[in-house]
């Protein structure tokens, strides 16, 4: 149960703030050429520390925020991708910041906790023949493998529709009843049926659980024993275009290299809607009308009268990408965290293209990589550690499955029952101002409170996020931890603009975020509105240092599929 100490605790603030002598000028904006400038809190020129939670709140630095998003998208970065010259320097760079903050190695004494990884890179150079088409690699389709094989041969696999492939007991849903899938390539689509119906009683309506995930249909066609995998693709239930998972699945893909026993299909694909399209046409299906059909739990798998062929050669590679983790000890309960989580890693480069080459990055995910930063700056400005630790951990390949994040919840520093609760921040708002504060995966965890309560200090409410059919709270990292039952909230922007702004610049800044997602232009904008970007800082710091001051252990909501599991684990 949430008790009173949220309330006592800014009331606290606020009587410190009156108290307090006029708050120092902000920084100066750090160097562009070498590295930005971490800044210490600078003591009171009566000679006392400044003392209060609003100084430190009103004191977090535009400029330097705005220094540390620009330097991690350059160039000079390479595109941070896990594993290279530039995500060397990105980590070097974080933990160079963490030390001069002043914070303390969160991996015993190291900033680092080495994540071992496989890079498995295609060759482009492929085909696929799709019954009579021949497919071009990354128009048609992409391919890829997570087997350890240099070359791998899918020969006239069998083909079946298996609607949306799932398998989920709670909903008495099972798209593989009665299959024998060996040796078989499953065709599956995108989302879950609840997108399609709008019917909160079928799934969870509107809102994607975890079955329309990408990641969970090649899980589940492997443990049914099948070859292969395609998905096809259709922009509206994916929530992204063709260009998104063409970028995504070209270069090197990385995994775990302590995968385990999980069973593993031999060849992952997409394919456009256009070829899926001619696929079923030329085997006497209709394409359409599979799909509503397969909307309903009684649906049957469709055997489709093709094959499908392909050689997918691999260039593997062992490598090890770090997580960087910095902790400020808590006063009086150093065993129990909250937890700040950003990932550092981007897409990297693609030598394949002309011109600019370069996926910089800046939005997703340097604005909340250097958002930590400004949060563990602004603890640091204290006077005093907060009663509980306080954790940063900028986690790497996230963009290639969330692997950072899942190594630290597989090898973690803290128990999962001593983390209280987890901020994640992946790609703030740059578009402008606003009034509300929205929530990916509203109404799951207690952590809510925390937050509605540090935005109601800027007049904002807490509100559902406008397309919960992305699944966006199963695509980012505090996921890795929500499995295990940490609670863990991913929040930022809004839709509600504050009156006096520019609509048509935040119309524009909106467009190219967009078509920027995961493309080569998203780079650093001087024109961004950045206040907005620094609201959303302010109030993470804000809501971490109230969990921090606080002695309850906030929970899951009655009815959400992460609750049973932090009852487990907090009875142990």
């Amino acid at each position: 149960m949430m008790k009173k100490s949220l309330l006592t605790l800014s009331l606290a603030a606020l009587f410190l703030s009156a108290c307090d002598d006029k708050p120092q000028e902000s920084a100066q904006p750090a160097s562009e050429t070498a590295e930005v400038e971490a800044k210490p809190a600078q003591p009171h020129p009566s000679g006392k520390p400044q003392n209060s939670f609003l100084t430190a709140y009103d004191n977090i630095d535009l400029a330097q925020y705005k220094d540390r998003v620009k330097f991690m998208s350059t160039d000079d970065f390479q595109g941070r991708s896990p594993a290279t010259e530039g995500g060397r320097k990105t980590t070097e760079f974080l933990a160079s910041e963490f030390k001069k903050l002043g914070l303390e190695p969160g991996n015993g004494d190291s900033y680092l906790q080495q994540v071992p990884l496989t890079s498995i890179e295609a060759d482009a150079n492929m085909e696929l023949q799709l019954g009579d088409n021949t497919l071009k690699f990354p128009e048609d389709f992409v391919a890829n493998s997570s087997k350890l094989e240099d070359s791998i041969t899918l020969d006239k696999s069998e083909l079946v529709f298996v609607g949306f492939g799932i398998v989920a007991p709670e909903y008495n849903w099972n798209d593989y009843q009665g299959l024998d899938m060996e040796g078989k390539t499953a065709v599956i689509l995108v989302n879950d049926p609840g997108f399609h119906t709008q019917d909160p009683e079928v799934f969870q309506g509107k809102a994607m659980t975890y079955y329309g995930r990408w990641t969970y249909k090649y899980e589940e066609a492997a443990r049914q024993g099948a070859s292969s995998a395609i998905i096809i693709h259709d922009t509206a239930p994916a929530s992204y275009g063709w260009n998104v998972v063409s970028n995504s699945w070209s270069g090197p893909q990385y995994h775990l290299a302590e995968a385990g026993d999980d069973p593993k299909l031999d060849v992952e694909m997409w394919i456009t809607y256009d070829q899926a399209q001619n696929l079923f046409s030329q085997a006497g299906l209709d394409l359409g009308a599979l799909q509503e059909a397969a909307l309903k739990p009684d649906f049957k798998a469709v055997p489709i009268d093709a094959t499908a062929s392909v050689t997918v050669r691999n260039t593997i590679e062992k490598s090890q990408s770090p997580n960087v983790i910095a902790t400020i000890p808590g006063k009086t309960k150093p065993d129990e965290h909250v937890v700040y989580m950003a990932h550092w890693d981007h897409l990297g480069m693609n030598p394949h293209f002309e011109g600019d080459q370069i996926f910089n990055g800046a939005v997703d995910n340097a604005t909340g990589t250097a958002g930590i930063i400004s949060i563990a700056q602004a603890f640091k400005a204290l006077p005093e550690q907060p009663e509980r630790s306080v954790t940063f951990i900028a986690v790497t390949a996230e963009e290639q499955g969330l692997l950072g994040s899942k190594y630290y919840a597989a090898n973690p520093t803290v128990p999962m029952n001593k983390i209280v609760g987890a901020f994640n921040i992946d790609s703030m708002n740059i578009s402008g101002r606003v009034t509300d504060l929205t929530v990916v995966g509203y109404g799951k965890s207690e952590m809510e409170t925390y937050v509605s309560q540090a935005a109601e200090r800027q007049g904002r409410k807490l509100v559902a996020e406008a397309k919960p059919e992305r699944g966006g709270y199963y695509r980012s990292d505090h996921f890795s931890l929500a499995k295990l039952g940490v609670p863990a909230i991913y929040a930022g922007g809004g839709t509600e603009y504050r009156e006096g702004q520019d609509m048509e610049l935040i119309e524009q800044h909106n467009t190219k975020r967009g078509e920027c997602y995961h493309q080569v232009c998203d780079e650093y904008q001087e024109n961004w509105a950045w206040e907005a970007a620094l609201d959303d800082v302010k109030v993470f710091f804000e809501a971490g240092y109230l969990l921090s001051n606080s002695g309850d252990y906030p929970n899951w909501y009655e009815g959400t599929e992460f609750k049973a599991i932090r009852d487990e684990s907090m009875s142990q």
